[in-house]
């Protein structure tokens, strides 16, 4: 009966950690990729529900690529110019972390300060995050507004 008992523990504890890893996996697997800005939100910090301001890219930012691989890489590749014309303006790189139990994204590229996130969705074609760093008070209350961006595939 000890044995069978002492098996069940450890295969209790075993599953418990398997099942941990196989969510941060899932997660890093449904993350990596190429996403691009579908919409960009400021919500009001006072009630946390009243939007303030929605915008989309237009023009040479509809092609803006941010890239994550699952080695913990990310990119961000932007372009300028007007119409047809759009031109490579440059590309950042760097690391990236990201924990699946409390949704926090953190990404730093060279040369930059560190940009935190929460990831409020994050699905097969869908990646919106919470700002987290640089927030202003677009509204004035003198409360600090919660900005938002929505990535599509």
């Amino acid at each position: 009966m000890k044995k069978q008992l002492l098996l069940f523990a450890f295969s209790a504890i075993a599953l418990t950690s398997c099942e941990d890893d196989d969510i941060q996996a899932y997660e890093m697997d449904m993350l990596k990729g190429d996403w691009r800005v579908s919409k960009t939100e400021i919500i009001s910090g006072k009630d946390g529900k009243t939007p303030l301001s929605v915008g989309s890219p237009s023009g040479c930012s509809m092609k803006n690529i941010l890239h994550f691989r699952t080695d913990y890489y990310v990119s961000y590749t932007y372009y300028s110019g007007t119409d047809a014309n759009c031109q490579l303006n440059g590309k950042n790189e760097g690391k990236f972390t990201y924990n699946e139990e409390t949704k926090d994204l953190v990404i730093k590229f060279d040369q930059e300060e560190e940009e935190k996130y929460l990831v409020t969705i994050l699905s097969n074609s869908e990646l919106k995050v919470m700002q987290l760093f640089n927030n202003g008070d677009a509204n004035g209350d003198g409360i600090n507004d919660l900005y938002y961006t929505t990535y599509k595939r």
